[in-house]
């Protein structure tokens, strides 16, 4: 699913990428869902039914266990926007919001899906400030079942089957620069996980990454770093709280 709050401008400096899970919001959101599951967890003979690499068919029988157990749209909504942002990560959305507007073009990317991701982004007042989601489409069907699908398919190895970020990332910066009829001045990735690694290997020796420390992304980095030099080729700005985006973002426009 791919939703938009209204037609990109063309004349954008800067494109910057936002996973959302443990980068906008400090918790996994599919974590959070199973809170609303009869005692908080779920039965064993569901959690065994995950497969590597196929997390998005298990949420999908999470969600249907959730619907059979009565919980409701207004349920999971609700337990979505208690979610806490990461520290420092209203500042960088305030920070974006108040730059021209001919800095920063904004996009979410995430494995999660759209409703988690609108009903935190709504609640925080954040919305308006992406002008792209890609995420995995989900939402209520008449039984009041949230009806989870895999955003594509592609032949990644690294990345699970229903969604490889880095194909996400390269398309939509190629159909940008050809719409726009000009690069970026530079991308900007702002992730966590492993699986916002595949997109930053992407991106160019003029770009910038921001793993977040000590998490799954940073490490990769450092290991390719390690094992294979040059390799990965960005600016690497590891953060700790959205304060330390923000520093080098200043650094950025002011150029």
């Amino acid at each position: 699913m791919a939703s938009q709050s209204a037609q990109v401008a063309s004349d954008k400096r800067f494109l910057i990428f936002f996973d959302f899970d443990e980068t906008i919001v400090d918790e996994t959101s599919d974590d959070i869902v199973v809170q609303t599951a009869p005692g908080h967890h779920l039965p064993d003979w569901l959690k065994d039914t995950y497969q590597p690499g196929r997390y998005n068919e298990y949420m999908q029988r999470v969600l249907a266990y959730l619907a059979e157990q009565g919980v409701t749209e207004s349920d999971i909504r609700s337990a979505m926007e208690k979610i806490p942002s990461t520290p420092g990560m209203l500042t960088v959305f305030q920070f974006l919001r108040n730059r021209p507007p001919q800095d920063f073009e904004v996009v979410l990317l995430s494995d999660a899906n759209s409703f988690f991701i609108e009903s935190w982004l709504r609640r925080a007042g954040a919305r308006q400030l992406f002008h792209r989601i890609f995420t995995n489409p989900a939402t209520f069907n008449r039984d009041g079942r949230l009806v989870l699908r895999p955003f594509h398919s592609h032949d990644c190895p690294r990345c699970p089957v229903n969604m490889c970020k880095q194909v996400v990332v390269r398309d939509y910066v190629a159909r940008r620069t050809q719409e726009r009829g000009r690069p970026y001045q530079r991308v900007l990735y702002v992730g966590d996980g492993a699986n916002d690694f595949c997109p930053a290997l992407a991106l160019g020796p003029r770009d910038v990454a921001f793993p977040r420390k000590d998490f799954p992304m940073h490490r990769l980095i450092t290991e390719t770093h390690e094992a294979m030099p040059g390799e990965f080729k960005a600016v690497t700005v590891p953060w700790m709280s959205g304060d330390d985006v923000v520093q080098r973002l200043r650094k950025l426009v002011a150029e």
